[in-house]
């Protein structure tokens, strides 16, 4: 017996051991079954998955409506009343910008051929008063009346012929700055209109918003408001080029103005009286020197 319990031993440990290791596994399955997520438990929802379950069924941007766009003539006709004199001063201001881009051109005031021609003849001696001031008429030009202004004191001090200058360049002056205060007058005058044009529009859409017993409808005040700005976005859309334009004729007028007083003082550095006598001077001792070579070769 006692044999036989020894043969049977080994096998008992092992089938004994067996058991144990299932038993442990039984009873971690267990407790991994107490631990894991029940049909019952909550379902934690993770903030991506929403994402995309809303973005899955919101509809693609192109399948929305568009944005509402408006031509000119309703928001001239949303913005209220003041819209129309803005629109006034938008017309005179693209008239007289062309007005003056065609009148302050340069071949028009300082014409380059009659200006070289009359300068060289000055300087060589071929004109006298009489067909200088007939070439000068005959041109008529800003530059030709300046020249003209200075002719006519041929002869005299350089004093009286600087003065002349300044006379004829004051007269062409005021006339090429012609309609420019117009110009600088619709850039000071767009925005006020608009300015008004806002505060009016603020006041009427508080005033429907008051009568309307609509506190509670901020789109009533959104569009009131929307529509009051509208004067202000056209009186500065028109007042902004009607000061880039002013800057701009005004700069051009005193660059040929600077022109034409250079061109006037060396017409007056020829025709004064003391070149005038210096001409003389030379002339007549160029005179006695040929007269005293032709006495020696004699």
């Amino acid at each position: 017996m006692t044999r036989a319990f020894k043969v049977f031993r080994p096998r008992a440990v092992w089938l004994f051991a067996g058991l144990a290791l299932a038993g442990l596994a039984a009873t971690a399955g267990g407790a991994l079954g107490q631990t894991g997520v029940s049909e019952e438990a909550p379902v934690r929802i993770h903030p991506e998955t929403v994402h995309s379950d809303t973005a899955a069924k919101t509809p693609p941007v192109a399948d929305r409506q568009p944005i509402p766009t408006q031509d000119l003539w309703s928001i001239i006709r949303n913005g209220g009343p003041l819209m129309i004199p803005i629109g006034i001063c938008s017309l005179i201001l693209v008239a007289f910008v062309l007005e003056r881009t065609i009148s302050l051109r340069r071949g028009r005031i300082i014409p380059r051929p009659f200006v070289k021609r009359f300068l060289k003849q000055l300087r060589e001696g071929e004109l006298g008063q009489e067909e200088a001031l007939r070439l000068c008429e005959e041109n008529g030009s800003p530059a030709a009346e300046v020249l003209s202004g200075v002719v006519r004191k041929w002869g005299r001090p350089s004093v009286e012929v600087e003065q002349a200058i300044i006379d004829s360049g004051e007269r062409v002056t005021n006339g090429l700055r012609r309609y420019l205060r117009v110009i600088n007058g619709v850039a000071t005058v767009t925005p006020l209109l608009g300015l008004l044009g806002t505060v009016v529009g603020m006041i009427r859409a508080f005033n429907n918003i008051a009568t309307a017993d609509a506190l509670g409808r901020p789109e009533l005040l959104a569009k009131g408001i929307s529509e009051a700005l509208l004067t202000t976005a056209a009186g500065l859309t028109v007042a902004i080029p009607a000061l880039i334009f002013y800057l701009f004729f005004v700069s051009r007028v005193d660059k040929l103005i600077i022109d034409i007083d250079a061109m006037g003082q060396e017409v007056a550095n020829m025709i004064s009286a003391e070149q005038l006598q210096g001409k003389d001077k030379n002339s007549s001792s160029q005179k006695a020197r040929h007269n005293s070579r032709r006495e020696a070769a004699a």
